[in-house]
């Protein structure tokens, strides 16, 4: 046989042995460390958006803008409530009551997708809105309140606050953790008679027995917004939507215990509770304008009419798969 032969057989001998030794310790190491199993996903979350500290601004004009801003978010109530230093306008709450911490909680409803996908066609009102037209559907929805003029100084700061917050964000993207969770639909309708279970023992303790929340020491803000009742959210909110109050719930409530990575809540438990706070009073408001094409409503949107035959019990509470399938049918 040519030496050639042996020359080539014992190199390809000494590369599997290589190759060998490299398996062998991959496998020790991850024995040893199995946290490096995770590595891609470890430096994926390295890369999360993360929002800008407000500290880090200075003392010029545009600043003071955004910090004002800020302050808005925060204390929406102070200035804009029902005793408000510039306008009384709104119910009592506060912007950060559902976007918490000022609107920089991963799932938290944070701002971090406004200022990259504004202005958008949006299907509720049928149209194209800008940014300042979205602070104001809160305004008029979440905080039950009126709009306010676009060239006040109070809408400019929440414009400067919001686009600042989404300043790191490539336009037309959205980073992982914006807006709120999605939780998979249940196979069954949403329980209300549990959820109050689920809310007497895990809510009630910060919003209430009545879930008219606890006023602040002030006077002039809630330490625990009220999830019902006249100084609520209104049925136009998005929060009114099983699914979106669901995925806030899962993803951040009880506020002082849960996170989207350590929910406190099972997603059973999520939807039942969601479904008992949103059968509760809340506050009316004129939706007739919305959805000008109906075949838009979102599945969990409650009030008809709809593009197709269920109910709007079935629309509010589940089950959805059916609705959503009978869609897809007939597309």
């Amino acid at each position: 046989m040519p030496q050639k032969y042996f020359i080539k057989l014992a190199q390809y001998g000494l590369i599997c042995a290589w190759v060998a030794l490299l398996v062998i310790s991959g496998v020790i190491l991850c024995v040893i460390r199995p946290s490096l199993l995770l590595d891609s996903e470890t430096e994926e979350q390295q890369s999360i958006w993360v929002a800008p500290e407000i500290s880090s601004l200075k003392n010029r004009p545009e600043d003071k803008l955004i910090k004002y801003g800020c302050e808005l978010v925060t204390h929406t109530s102070i200035y804009l409530g029902p005793k408000g230093r510039v306008i009384a306008t709104t119910n009592g709450m506060n912007c950060q009551n559902c976007h918490l911490k000022a609107g920089t909680v991963f799932f938290g409803n944070n701002y971090s997708a406004v200022a990259s996908t504004y202005p958008k066609f949006r299907p509720r009102s049928g149209a194209v809105e800008s940014i300042e037209k979205r602070v104001n559907d809160c305004i008029e929805r979440s905080l039950n309140g009126r709009a306010l003029a676009n060239d006040s100084k109070e809408m400019k700061a929440f414009v400067s606050y919001i686009k600042w917050i989404g300043k790191d964000i490539p336009k037309d993207s959205t980073p992982a953790g914006a807006g709120l969770w999605k939780l998979p639909y249940l196979t069954r309708t949403a329980d209300v008679v549990k959820g109050k279970t689920v809310y007497q023992n895990q809510c009630a303790r910060c919003h209430g027995a009545d879930g008219k929340g606890v006023m602040s020491e002030n006077g002039l803000e809630w330490k625990y917004p009220p999830v019902c009742g006249d100084n609520s959210f209104n049925v136009g909110a998005g929060l009114y939507r099983l699914s979106r109050i669901a995925g806030f719930i899962k993803a951040c409530m009880p506020n002082d215990l849960a996170t989207y990575e350590n929910p406190t809540l099972s997603d059973e438990d999520s939807w039942d509770v969601a479904a008992y706070v949103i059968s509760l009073p809340h506050p009316d408001k004129d939706i007739t304008k919305d959805w000008p094409d109906i075949a838009k409503k979102p599945v969990d949107h409650p009030f008809g009419p709809f593009a197709d035959s269920y109910s709007e019990t079935q629309h509010k509470y589940g089950p959805f798969t059916s609705i959503e399938l009978t869609r897809t049918k007939s597309k």
